[in-house]
Order: C-alpha cells, then sequence, then structure tokens
C-alpha cells in the first residue's frame, strides 16, 4: 500500500503568508488561467480567476548534493490539504508521463528506482519501486520540466 503526501500545512500556510521561499524569496502572486497551475497542497488545479504563487521549494529537509529546488505553485489563499492515501490527486490525472525518483534515508536517489512512468500507472509503478529495500520514499515529478509534483511514501 501507499500514501500520496502534500506538502505540509505549516510549511505552505508561511508562504501563503508571505514567508521566504527556498532561495529567501517571498512568493511571487500571479491570476491563473486555469491551465497548468497544479497547487502542491491540495494537489488540485488552481481555477481560472483565483490568485496563485510561484516560489522556490526544496522537498527535503536539509541542503545536500540531491536536493533539488525548484519552481512550484500553490494556492495564494488557503486551501485544504490532500488527505493523502492511495487515491491518486487529481494533478497527477492530467498528464501521460511522469518521472518517479526514489530516495534512501539519507535522502539521495536510489538510482535504480528513476524511472518514467505512464500517468495511468502511478499508483503500480509506485508500489514496485517501494518494495525496493533501500527505497524510503518517492518523489513524482513532471516529465518534461522536472518540477516537483508530491511524495509518495509506503502505507
Amino acid at each position: 500500500m501507499i500514501r500520496f503526501v502534500a506538502m505540509p500545512s505549516e510549511q505552505v500556510l508561511a508562504l501563503q503568508s508571505g514567508g521566504a521561499d527556498a532561495y529567501g524569496q517571498k512568493p511571487e502572486r500571479f491570476i491563473s488561467d486555469g491551465d497548468g497551475v497544479p497547487c502542491r497542497h491540495c494537489l488540485t488545479r488552481v481555477a481560472k480567476g483565483e490568485p496563485y504563487l510561484v516560489l522556490a521549494h526544496r522537498p527535503f529537509p536539509d541542503d545536500q548534493p540531491y536536493a533539488e529546488t525548484g519552481p512550484i505553485f500553490l494556492h495564494a489563499n488557503p486551501c485544504a490539504r490532500f488527505a493523502g492515501g492511495d487515491a491518486v490527486p487529481e494533478i497527477l490525472t492530467e498528464r501521460p508521463e511522469f518521472v518517479m525518483r526514489g530516495y534512501n534515508s539519507h535522502n539521495r536517489i536510489v538510482y535504480e528506482s528513476c524511472s518514467v512512468v505512464p500517468g495511468d500507472r502511478i499508483r503500480e509503478d509506485a508500489e514496485r519501486l517501494l518494495d525496493l529495500p533501500q527505497v524510503e520514499y518517492l518523489h513524482v515529478r513532471a516529465r518534461a520540466s522536472t518540477c516537483y509534483q508530491c511524495r509518495i511514501d509506503r502505507a
């Protein structure tokens, strides 16, 4: 069993309140055109006309060579955190492929776990990769841009 994990609410609320991103900058604010703005907290799309934030995010506890930092989107106003569980989040149902990477207990990439995953096989491939004993968790990233989408843990 697996569990999809969104960004922590405390971190998101701090950013929505003007807190600094991974580069120490205030998030930028825009209005959604309704296309391609996936919120990493509720794991749904920001609707057309709604405000959203663009910011640098590093989904790792510490700086280290494998701790990628990149752009993400969040609703500008508070939204409910994705409830978790094994239901595939909305933002992972709309693209044909994703990059999935496994990380070990030291937050380093487990290279044999890196793969391009068809969007309709995310759950199955995540279960297979989490069966590798050295993989502690997975990141799902957009295939083209490699932007972070969410984390997957064992349930």
